[in-house]
């Protein structure tokens, strides 16, 4: 992460809270979020959170070298991972050729809310080990069971409401749902459900929509994965097995990465003259294109906007399956099979071509049309290379004459004495000779 130049010592800045902290939220942030963030962030948090009550004027970054015996660099980078983690947010203002930052502090997961992100959960898991975050589960998480089964009765069902007003009408479990499973496509993972009978609303409902969002993103999974776990975690009576979702997940994150343990690190981020320069050529905007947008958006946008078929989708989703394709590589071989084909779908040439594919190990949309280039290359220059012509005609065009001519011939020629054949007779059957060679 480039972190030169992004604050000057200058820099102002002011900090606010909203909401006060959980009373055992210094147990969270020094066992739960210090293994996954470090030292420097968890210093850097503590730091802002005590100066919220302290004054309200603005101050310069420099004040917080000072503190934390930091850098700026450094303050930065710890900056940036309270910010991802969900501990920070920053807001940058300009002002007399200033920048003044205001930084909210936001209230940190107590250990029971911690341990129930799944996220959060498994990303401590893996950096801490089985047994030291069974110790901490066990120190921190009050079992619910020994309080009975649930009964709350939910808004829905004690009122109704005639005329929709406020969002008073939400009930405190929609409204304290994250927005991020709305940033996924499910429309793979219900089409496959609605072939195999399986009810759709009874799997994806909110709370397995956020674990589905959390476990891709956590193992970076492509969706063809996603699904294959899923599945492998619906019991008899089609409920997802939580646990067993994200063990499924764990396990082919490790089998992808030939048993490499995930951890949190640091994004490597290209030049910012390189990462801000946008696509020029009209490949480089359709490879951009098709690295974003899944396979069924691509589907519709290649029907004027129209829905794709049931069977196309039928017939793409199994081949992405049956060759584990990831998207931007599909999207590469939908448009490609499209366009040799007339604009139709055909199966077996896809399945064909997605087999070679997959052997040859493409990743990226990139990787893919490059690749389609060289085959189609090849495909014609193969088609245009010049036929080798049958030249037996022209190798025996020198004549060849027998060797008992040339004897009869060193014989007469010896002795015209020796033989009763005149010279006109002679004449006559070397021209018959000759025409036989001919026509032969």
């Amino acid at each position: 992460m480039n972190a030169i130049g992004k604050i000057l010592p200058i820099d102002g800045y002011n900090v606010v809270m909203d909401e006060q902290p959980p009373i055992d939220f210094n147990a969270s942030l020094t066992h739960l979020y210090q293994p996954l963030i470090g030292i420097q962030a968890i210093s850097l948090y503590y730091t802002l959170f005590y100066e919220v009550d302290h004054t309200q004027q603005i101050q310069t970054h420099h004040t917080l070298m000072t503190y934390l015996n930091l850098t700026l660099d450094d303050i930065y980078r710890a900056r940036i991972k309270l910010e991802a983690i969900g501990l920070l947010k920053t807001y940058k203002r300009r002002e007399d050729n200033r920048d003044y930052y205001t930084y909210s502090v936001q209230r940190p997961y107590s250990p029971n809310q911690f341990f129930r992100e799944a996220m959060l959960s498994q990303l401590l898991l893996h950096h801490i080990g089985e047994q030291k975050y069974n110790e901490l589960y066990t120190r921190y998480v009050k079992e619910s069971y020994l309080y009975g089964e649930e009964v709350t009765a939910d808004f829905n069902e004690v009122f109704d409401t005639i005329i929709p007003s406020a969002p008073a009408a939400l009930n405190v479990e929609n409204n304290n749902q994250d927005t991020e499973s709305e940033w996924m496509d499910f429309s793979w993972i219900e089409q496959s459900l609605r072939q195999r009978f399986i009810p759709v609303e009874k799997v994806l409902h909110a709370a397995n929509k956020k674990l589905i969002y959390q476990m891709k993103t956590l193992y970076d999974t492509e969706s063809v994965e996603i699904e294959k776990a899923l599945l492998w975690a619906l019991d008899e009576d089609n409920q997802l097995n939580q646990e067993e979702f994200k063990s499924a997940c764990h396990d082919m994150f490790v089998s992808r990465n030939n048993g490499q343990a995930i951890r949190l690190n640091e994004k490597v981020t290209a030049d910012p003259q390189t990462s801000m320069k946008k696509p020029g050529t009209k490949e480089e905007q359709l490879i951009q294109e098709l690295e974003t947008i899944s396979p069924k958006q691509l589907l519709e946008d290649l029907s004027d906007g129209n829905h794709a078929s049931e069977q196309d989708i039928k017939v793409v989703r199994e081949v992405m399956t049956k060759q584990g394709l990831p998207s931007p590589v599909m999207n590469v071989l939908i448009h490609y099979v499209l366009l040799q084909s007339n604009m139709k779908l055909s199966k077996a040439y896809m399945e064909t071509i997605a087999g070679h594919w997959s052997r040859v190990g493409l990743k990226t949309a990139k990787d893919a049309m490059n690749f389609a280039k060289q085959e189609q290359e090849k495909y014609k220059a193969a088609k245009n290379k010049p036929r080798k012509t049958n030249n037996y005609n022209n190798n025996y065009k020198k004549e060849v004459v027998p060797d008992w001519f040339n004897n009869r011939k060193k014989k007469s020629s010896k002795s015209n004495t020796d033989t009763n054949v005149s010279e006109k007779e002679q004449q006559e059957i070397e021209a018959k000779l000759q025409k036989y060679l001919n026509e032969s």
